[in-house]
């Protein structure tokens, strides 16, 4: 096995559409999938938070991310991603750096890619001396207990462990820890269109 995390290019745009094929196949609709215009301007605006995940030659996964100051205002994926643009909201002097995607081919899941890639966005934080990681974090367990309990305390019982969360449980054994609930993040049935921010602040600062 030789899994690498390198920036991408504009060169990796088909292995990168082939990713999201197969992690968002139909009904999921293809415009929703990195276009290259998109691509191009991440790899323009903020390459170094432009990552891919190379498995023997092969692109296996894809991070991407952007420098923001942190303010701990309520925000929306469109919203802190210029709607995946990510050109007019990176802020080349942030405190912080912020995934705003994470895509792993079905076929490579559980082989440690996107703890991978999280590795690298931290290892990232840490070169620029940035003050933290942040992300929303998808809560697809959510709808199952939404008439048992709030947000807030479903979050609360996953981070205690008491609850599993496919997403946000993962986050939680990177080291990453819930900041705020953010409502109408993004369109997700699963998350009630919620999501939890969370953040992993950088140990050497």
């Amino acid at each position: 096995m030789a899994l690498i995390i390198r920036q991408y290019t504009m060169d990796d745009f088909e292995g990168l559409l082939a990713v999201q094929r197969e992690a968002f196949p139909p009904p999921f609709p293809p415009e929703l999938w990195w276009s290259r215009d998109q691509i191009a301007a991440h790899v323009e605006t903020f390459p170094q938070g432009a990552m891919v995940a190379e498995w023997d030659g092969l692109i296996v996964g894809s991070a991407t991310a952007l420098l923001v100051k942190y303010d701990g205002k309520p925000h929306t994926w469109a919203e802190v991603s210029d709607n995946g643009y990510i050109k007019n909201t990176h802020n080349p002097k942030g405190d912080s750096l912020y995934g705003i995607d994470v895509c792993v081919r079905p076929s490579f899941r559980g082989k440690g890619v996107a703890q991978a890639l999280y590795q690298a966005r931290k290892d990232l934080v840490v070169e620029m001396g940035l003050k933290r990681f942040l992300a929303g974090s998808r809560i697809p367990g959510f709808h199952q207990y939404a008439e048992q309990m709030s947000c807030a305390e479903y979050v609360r019982q996953v981070a205690e462990g008491r609850i599993y969360d496919r997403v946000l449980s993962f986050m939680i054994r990177q080291g990453l820890r819930p900041l705020q609930i953010l409502d109408d993040y993004l369109a997700d049935e699963e998350s009630l269109n919620k999501a939890v921010l969370v953040e992993w602040p950088n140990p050497k600062r």
